[in-house]
């Protein structure tokens, strides 16, 4: 009894070693290097792994930078210039400094200037409304205001507007990462740059029907009558498919698209208020009696 118990010990121990050594043999003949700068970078990204890069996640994005000769079309917007900045000075690269965005929607078709024509029963989604259905308004292009963009959104940046039933975004906790983008299966979200005390003129419609069909269907919607057009003094507005739009690229934000536009389907953010101008009060010149001689 004692020998088979001494005998079954040395043979698991023989297994042991011979494994140990088969292991040690494998990873040496597979082992595969890595730079020991990617996990230094990795530390210095913000660790949100939420693609906004480009990649899948921030390890990924590590990778790319590392073994990239040229960096300067690789970005990450959560991190922004500050972490990029970090990122040039371990690699010893060069970065092209980008300016911030800021995520817009455009749409402002809530339930006021938007009526529901159809009440939909089936699962609360814009990516199942979007397959099966037009929405529940007559518009095709506006949001179905189900929310996936606040659902995508890892920041808590975005929440949905439970009176106009729109999402709003939060221009101080959004970073950039554009999830919510991907996420609209309507691409009314579109990231714009984030310009000082976070000013902005853009057209908040995407309907690319005819003046008359878009506007009984909501009614702010653009009409394409291109008077935002012909007013715009740098050339930074284009008319395509009946709709407008802004580029922020030319657009000095002087607001005098905001003015023409008939239907209100421009947007302008955090603007002081205009001054009201004051009609100019006609003088009366009131000439002096002369006194009448005695008669």
């Amino acid at each position: 009894m004692t020998d088979s118990i001494l005998n079954s010990v040395i043979l698991l121990t023989g297994l042991g070693i011979v494994a140990a050594l088969v292991l040690y043999v494998v990873s040496k003949k597979f082992y595969v290097y890595e730079n020991p700068l990617i996990a230094e970078v990795e530390e210095l990204l913000p660790g949100a792994n939420c693609a906004g890069c480009g990649s899948p996640g921030c390890r990924s994005f590590a990778e790319k930078l590392v073994s990239s000769d040229d960096i300067a079309n690789l970005f990450c917007p959560v991190g922004g210039n500050a972490v990029m900045k970090q990122v040039s000075a371990a690699l010893g690269k060069e970065i092209a400094e980008q300016d911030p965005t800021v995520a817009v929607v455009r749409c402002q078709g809530s339930c006021e200037v938007r009526p529901k024509t159809s009440e939909y029963q089936g699962p609360r989604s814009c990516a199942i409304s979007a397959l099966i259905y037009s929405g529940e308004t007559d518009c095709q292009y506006g949001c179905l205001g189900d929310g996936d963009c606040v659902v995508a959104c890892k920041f808590d940046a975005m929440y949905m507007d439970e009176e106009t039933g729109l999402p709003v975004v939060i221009t101080d906790k959004c970073t950039s990462c554009g999830m919510c983008v991907t996420a609209c299966p309507r691409g009314i979200i579109e990231m714009r740059p984030k310009h000082k005390r976070d000013l902005k003129i853009y057209v908040g419609c995407l309907n690319e029907e005819k003046g008359g069909i878009a506007k009984k269907a909501c009614s702010v919607a653009c009409i394409g009558c291109s008077k935002c057009l012909d007013i715009c003094p740098k050339e930074a507005i284009v008319m395509n498919n009946n709709l407008a739009y802004i580029d922020p690229a030319y657009c000095t934000l002087c607001r005098k698209c905001v003015d023409v536009c008939p239907t209100h389907s421009i947007i302008e953010t955090n603007f002081p208020p205009r001054k009201v101008k004051q009609e100019e009060v006609p003088v009366i010149k009131v000439e002096p009696v002369k006194p009448q001689p005695d008669a």
